[in-house]
């Protein structure tokens, strides 16, 4: 059995061995295709080796291309968080400036404008320094001579006018349809004329005619302070809607139901309350709404004077002409001897059952600047500002100064303004002055021999109010309104009401108003003696004694 499988393993070497492919000779050629295949071979090896560059090429690329991404990503997000803590710092820093800013109001103002302290009263501008202000004896000498002989003049005309005006708005009702028209109320008498505190000429009254829609209509009035809000420009402003009696401001006239405020009322919907736009329109609305339009009252007033002035001139020897296209209510009187008085008629809403009232235009356009639409009306406490004066008159000395402050500063400010142009102080604002003082004040610092200090009083409160670009309304926002007046809650629980804010938003305004009562502070002693009688001393004493 070995030796077999010896055989057979020779066999196999020996055909190995003597196997011809294996040991070529060597005379053996090459075939004739083996140079194309070889050669074919190494251009398929440039290829794969052009190939494998492109490849990492683009492996490189792709590598620098995300190495960029990483680079920019990273960059970003560092920007991110470096503006975000500039922002957390700006921030922080406007919470700090705000609360030091209402930190030095709060201390310096106190709530409000309460000036009840002598200190508030002691500061003076560099501009008030210097200034020779008249005596007690000039002061007196000059209000009796240019001032106080205006009082009887003042009596006359109003008791004139006040006729004229009642008899105007009887032929007025006589001429309107009382089932469709506005219903005119009687008149009321506001401002300067009806306070004994006007010493310009020409005299001018301003008389306010309430007036009211006709039944089963009524207004359902809107202010700022009412819990909307309003923007800042539409502050001391309301809306006036004309609604049915016995409707709320949603259209329902169910208000004794107890509904739940996701139930729908479905006996009176808005579908069926709508009324027609030709019949708000004759009440006097804006097109397509509610609202009670300024404008359109003006055009109906205005038309209607004239029907009644019709109706009643041949019982005068005077024409009677509307003096002011923009004021409905500007009327003046002209006599056949050329001469002519002028007054203001002016209609008004009544706020609910208050003498606070929405007023479609201001006369000769001194509170308010332009209304934000003609849907926008002003409020007027013009009644409850007479009142006031009224109420504390009573309580002061005799023959108390704070009259003649207001008279002698209103001179002063009249005469300065046709020397250098208007500015944009009025005399509201300084009878608004007035008004704070005489709730400041103790009542003995009214009497009359201290005239001067008062005065010298309302022109460091003025200036001081000048310098902060505050001067608030007296009785929005004013709590110690005394109760007597019955003067509605919800404006003195009102955020007052800065008067001064024009002059934060028109800096040129506002440096011109500075310049003009720098330049009347500079004047008083001129302006003053200019209508002062030149007596001898000892005599004017004796005339300030009498007065007294």
């Amino acid at each position: 059995m070995p030796a077999g499988i010896f055989r057979v393993c020779l066999v196999v070497i020996a055909a190995i061995v003597n196997q011809p492919l294996l040991f070529p000779q060597e005379n053996c050629t090459v075939p004739e295709h083996a140079e194309d295949i070889i050669q074919k071979m190494k251009e398929r090896e440039e290829r794969l080796r052009l190939a494998q560059l492109r490849l990492e090429q683009e492996v490189a690329e792709q590598e620098a291309k995300q190495k960029a991404l990483e680079e920019a990503t990273e960059a970003t997000e560092e920007r991110k968080e470096e503006k975000l803590q500039w922002d957390l710092w700006t921030a922080l820093s406007m919470v700090i400036f705000l609360l030091i800013e209402l930190w030095r109001q709060d201390f310096q103002e106190g709530i409000g404008q309460d000036t009840g302290e002598e200190d508030d009263m002691a500061v003076l501008g560099k501009a008030f320094k210097g200034v020779s202000f008249p005596d007690k004896a000039v002061l007196a000498s000059f209000y009796e001579k240019r001032i106080l002989g205006t009082a009887g003049e003042m009596a006359r005309m109003r008791e004139m006018v006040e006729g004229f005006a009642d008899d105007l708005l009887e032929a007025l009702r006589s001429v309107c349809n009382r089932d469709a028209d506005m219903e005119v109320e009687d008149c009321i008498g506001v401002g300067s004329m009806y306070e004994n505190w006007r010493v310009r000429k020409p005299f001018v009254c301003d008389l306010i005619v309430p007036f009211a829609p006709p039944e089963p209509y009524c207004f359902r009035s809107q202010t700022w302070c009412s819990g909307d809000s309003f923007p800042p420009d539409e502050q001391g402003y309301g809306t006036i809607k004309v609604c049915r009696a016995g409707e709320d401001a949603m259209g329902c006239i169910c208000d004794k139901t107890k509904l739940g405020e996701d139930m729908l009322c479905l006996l009176h919907s808005q579908a069926n309350t709508a009324r027609p736009s030709s019949e708000m329109e004759e009440l006097l609305c804006f097109k397509n709404t509610h609202y009670l339009d300024a404008d359109q009252v003006m055009k109906w007033f205005q038309i209607a004077v004239t029907k009644a002035w019709n109706r009643i001139s041949h019982k005068y020897e005077f024409d009677l002409s509307f003096s002011l296209l923009d004021s409905p209510g500007a009327l003046k009187i002209k006599f056949r001897s050329g001469k002519s008085v002028a007054f203001n008629l002016t209609p008004v809403v009544q706020y609910e059952n208050s003498d606070v009232y929405f007023i479609s235009h201001f006369p000769r356009s001194s509170l308010a600047a332009d209304l934000p639409s003609s849907t926008h009306w002003f409020l007027t406490f013009a009644v409850y500002e007479r009142r006031f004066i009224q109420l504390v008159s009573k309580m002061l000395p005799a023959n108390a100064c704070h009259v003649s402050c207001l008279q002698i500063l209103s001179f002063l400010h009249g005469k300065q303004c046709s020397l250098t142009g208007p500015s944009g102080l009025t005399n509201y604002h300084l009878k608004t002055v007035m008004l704070y003082l005489l709730q400041a004040r103790p009542r003995q610092d009214w009497a009359p021999e201290k005239l001067e200090a008062r005065l010298q009083d309302m022109l460091k409160f003025l200036e001081k109010c000048l310098h902060e670009k505050k001067l608030y309304h007296f009785f929005i926002g004013n709590g110690k309104v005394p109760a007597e007046l019955g003067f509605p809650i919800v404006f003195q629980k009102a955020e007052p009401l800065n008067l001064f804010r024009p002059f934060v938003l028109h800096r040129d305004i506002y440096q011109k108003t500075v310049d003009t009562f720098h330049e009347m502070l500079r004047n008083t002693s001129a302006l003053i003696n200019e209508y002062t009688v030149h007596i001898p001393l000892p005599h004017i004493n004796g005339i300030h004694k009498e007065s007294l």
